[in-house]
């Protein structure tokens, strides 16, 4: 059940706008006379969602700079997301910066989305859109239109909830993408290889015209004051080599922006390679755990037939695993893959369904408390961290929700003895 269902229309409008259920608008009310919501004034539980749909990294990244933030460049963009949903929520601490590049970037679709007088009009604007493909605009407009109702809110807001579950549903896709990603990288060396070689080419190109245009204009000089020129003749001369020297450092100048692009192009690339590479590197290490899982599925045993002996000094055994968020079917499977090593693995979905006062409980009974970074809300994150520090208990974030990711993330501490 989504947090607040169990509150009634007017009182989950008001939640949803920020209010209190007092001071709702009737529902006679025209909403031409009342003014759009405020990001701010919108349930927390849509922050996420909005910022990750309506706003772009760059945006995001210049209201941080607005705000005063040093790391603003170079803040990773996981880190930057959540900033920018904890900004969401304060109005005098960024949220009006947000609400303002937001309401700029999508102009457009408010003023299309403000002929809707109804839920229903409004409804039928977000249906053409979605058809279209056009969601970001369409999604801004639609959850903070004053005529838009709770009921169309849960219906805008789970058609974006389950569109995010499109992107990255599997690491298999990963694993087939290795070898392309290794055959991408190589290119991507051979082409900085490259740009730089043409960098150093033009640099020197630059250097020898400029040393040539100033040995050719000094022998021009000396050569026709040596022949007596008469003071006219001289004057011309001189307005010809000015001329000629103002030319060569235009050139020079051209070369010179020619290779600022390429350096900037140059450092790009680079840290796109090492994105890549860090990609790789996760993903190769995520394939090393499930290969040394498998490696010691495949060793032999003696007769007892039970998947779990005391004897055989499983990592796992006696131990409970708490899982926070995730998808249903794939906790399913970890916690086949925990109990068949003897431990135990509890699972919380993160708030969806599941009421969020049952964290703290969870993770006082766990020995060690996962949750997948790109299948959580940031809210329960937040409260699993502080219980954990409440209780003394560890916990370990996991790059995707997927097996491998997982066996990874246990691997230092709980891949079975037979593999070490």
């Amino acid at each position: 059940m989504p947090p607040h269902a169990h509150l009634d229309g007017p009182a989950l409008r008001a939640l949803v706008s920020g209010g209190h259920p007092a001071f709702v608008p009737s529902p006679c009310a025209d909403p031409a006379d009342k003014p759009r919501d405020r990001i701010w004034e919108l349930a927390e539980t849509l922050h996420c969602s909005i910022v990750g749909t309506c706003l772009t990294n760059a945006e995001a990244r210049a209201i941080l700079a607005k705000l005063g933030r040093p790391d603003a460049r170079t803040i990773t963009e996981h880190r930057l997301h959540g900033e920018i949903v904890q900004i969401a929520g304060r109005k005098d601490g960024g949220g009006r910066l947000l609400q303002k590049a937001l309401d700029r970037r999508h102009e457009r679709e408010i003023e299309r989305f403000a002929e809707a007088r109804t839920a229903d009009a409004v409804r039928a604007l977000w249906r053409a859109s979605v058809e279209r493909g056009e969601i970001p605009g369409a999604y801004w407009a639609a959850i903070t239109h004053p005529a838009t109702d709770w009921p169309l809110v849960q219906d805008v807001f789970g058609e974006v909830h389950m569109l995010s579950h499109l992107v990255g549903q599997s690491n298999r896709a990963d694993i087939r993408r290795l070898r392309q990603l290794e055959a991408d990288l190589a290119e991507r060396d051979e082409r900085i290889a490259s740009l730089e070689g043409r960098v150093v080419d033009l640099m020197e190109q630059r250097d020898g015209l400029s040393a040539r245009n100033r040995v050719i204009a000094a022998e021009q000089a000396l050569s026709r004051i040596a022949v007596t020129e008469p003071a006219e003749s001289v004057r011309e001369s001189v307005k010809s080599l000015t001329a000629h020297l103002e030319r060569a450092r235009a050139h020079a100048e051209a070369l010179e922006e020619k290779v600022a692009v390429l350096v900037h192009a140059t450092g790009k690339l680079s840290a796109d390679l090492e994105a890549e590479a860090a990609r790789r590197r996760a993903v190769e290490a995520e394939l090393a755990a499930v290969e040394a899982v498998l490696a010691a599925a495949n060793e032999p045993i003696d007769a007892d037939p039970s998947p779990y002996r005391a004897d055989r000094n499983d990592a796992l055994a006696e131990r409970t695993l708490l899982y926070v968020g995730g998808r249903p079917r794939q906790v399913a499977q970890l916690r086949r893959f925990v109990e068949a090593r003897g431990g135990r693995l509890l699972s919380h979905d993160g708030g969806i369904e599941e009421n969020m006062s049952l964290l703290p409980g969870l993770v006082g009974r766990s020995d060690l408390v996962l949750f997948p970074v790109e299948c959580v809300s940031h809210e329960a994150i937040g409260m699993v961290k502080r219980a954990c520090e409440t209780n003394g208990k560890p916990f370990r974030p996991v790059r995707s929700a997927s097996l491998a990711s997982f066996v990874h993330a246990i691997a230092p501490a709980a891949i079975c003895a037979s593999v070490s």
